[in-house]
């Protein structure tokens, strides 16, 4: 068969299945296996039920990995620049060193992954390994010093959010997928509430303890939480389905089963026949991992205000420790606002609202804030600003159901993707300068054009996917195929 430019994953999902001898037909009971569909009910709920409770530290090492990578903006209000002794844009400069490192390890990582197989160790090693780096933070003495640590954190955190992605993507269905991814950033989410918080405990009681400054505390006591939550979970995360130890048989193949299921072909043993450089090749072949990242890079850049929220929250005339606490309701407010959209989303297996509708409400956040001196306005604003989050997450689930299988190319995808878009965290870092203090009103003009640039890319996508499942439908009306109904999530 000859293979267009843009070879679609259904197609090459269709080719796989025939080639190992599974066409697709109906079965008398599908469920033989499991002792009838009543009994196979009951046991996927105790299987997703078992599966949800482990996963569910996946939020715990979010929030560690988001306020290990942002304690510096809280350090900031209690003398980390003058410690460090920062002059100009080296304060900027440390924000943004952290994402060299998080965009050179994120493809390798998520390979090395896909071919270990060994979540349940490698993420938790990272996870021991980037607490260090926190750690050493804190007894850094100039922009050096600093500027090397920050860098190894972002090498050895690049590790854990596509990973963690990769490995919901290998347990969850189409309609499950949003909602877990969902629960997971609202981890990153909380993280700027619980970071913030507990910043506020940590600079207003350490100060001058066993001769350290308050900020130098923050980084001791925050690695040191993040590495003693490394060993824990190493005994408590899955690997991947084929290969979990605690599963019964039973489990094992009803795991294994549903994903085959859900896209009308098995995982590793049936799509992997090239290896992981294939998977390397695929996605970097396929123009919509290239148009998912730049969409997602535009909406990073439009949520960098994130980084600089402690800074934001002093705009309103409060002091440092009310400044802190302030952070933390909008993100409550945005945390919730993902869970809710995330799991619509999944319900109606609809993506794109789901995405951009929360951007937009995003974007009057922003022109509030320019508008307004009104204090509690502003503070609306950062409200409207912080559930754009909702879209962000939303349109992770839109990618890992947009490649979905071979399980390398997969891999490849998000990393790449993820990757791409930390260039929004590096150019993110200098759109709130000192310069611009109070108002920031030209760093919310440049969120609100990265806003409205992923909105329109969404709409591209969105019309272009659906020309695919189009396409998808009349082929096989043609060809009298049926690739267990698989179309693309819009």
């Amino acid at each position: 068969m000859s293979l267009s430019k843009h070879e679609s994953i259904d197609q090459r999902l269709e080719e796989a299945a025939i080639a190992h001898g599974k066409e697709v037909q109906a079965v008398e009971d599908p469920d033989a296996e499991f002792g009838g569909t009543d009994r196979r009910r009951k046991l996927e709920r105790k299987l997703l039920w078992k599966i949800d409770l482990r996963m569910s530290i996946l939020i715990v090492i979010y929030i560690l990995n988001y306020v290990d990578r942002n304690n510096a903006g809280a350090a900031r209000l209690k003398g980390f620049e003058e410690g460090l002794h920062l002059q100009g844009e080296e304060f900027a400069t440390l924000l943004s060193i952290l994402y060299v490192g998080y965009i050179i390890m994120q493809i390798p990582s998520n390979m090395f992954l896909n071919w270990i197989g060994k979540p349940s160790l490698y993420l938790p090693a990272c996870m021991i390994l980037w607490g260090m780096m926190s750690t050493l933070t804190g007894i850094c003495n100039n922009f050096v010093g600093a500027l090397l640590t920050r860098f190894f954190l972002g090498f050895v955190e690049a590790a854990f959010f596509p990973g963690a992605l990769f490995l919901i993507s290998k347990w969850y269905k189409k309609d499950e997928i949003g909602l877990r991814m969902a629960i997971l950033y609202c981890g990153s989410i909380i993280s700027n509430a619980f970071g913030a918080l507990m910043a506020s405990g940590i600079l207003s009681g350490m100060d001058g303890a066993f001769g350290h400054a308050a900020w130098r505390w923050l980084f001791f006591i925050e690695g040191a939480l993040t590495m003693a939550f490394a060993l824990l979970a190493i005994f408590i995360l899955p690997d991947f389905p084929s290969n979990t130890r605690w599963l019964s048989d039973e489990e094992r193949s009803l795991a294994i089963r549903r994903m085959e299921e859900d896209i009308g072909v098995g995982d590793q043993s049936e799509t992997e026949a090239h290896g992981q450089l294939h998977g390397l090749w695929l996605a970097l072949a396929d123009w919509r991992v290239w148009w998912m990242a730049v969409c997602i890079t535009a909406q990073v850049i439009a949520v960098s205000f994130n980084a600089y929220f402690p800074t934001l929250t002093e705009t309103l005339g409060y002091n440092d420790t009310v400044s802190l606490l302030l952070c933390a309701p909008p993100f409550v407010f945005a945390a919730l606002a993902a869970f809710t959209v995330s799991r619509h989303s999944d319900k109606t297996q609809e993506r794109f609202l789901h995405v951009i509708i929360p951007y937009l409400f995003g974007i009057v956040g922003f022109i509030i804030a320019i508008a307004t001196t009104n204090t509690a306005a502003r503070y609306v604003s950062f409200f409207l600003m912080a559930q754009s989050y909702a879209g962000y997450v939303c349109f992770w689930a839109w990618v890992s159901n947009t490649f979905p299988r071979p399980p390398s190319k997969r891999a490849v995808a998000i990393a790449l993707v993820n990757a791409i878009s930390q260039l929004g965290n590096i150019s993110g870092s200098y759109i709130f300068p000192k310069m611009w203090d109070p108002t920031y009103n030209y760093s919310y003009a440049i969120c609100i054009a990265n806003a409205g640039l992923g909105v329109l890319m969404c709409c591209f996508l969105r019309w272009y996917l659906g020309q695919e499942n189009l396409r998808l439908e009349a082929e096989e009306r043609e060809r009298g195929v049926e690739v267990k109904g698989f179309r693309y999530v819009l």
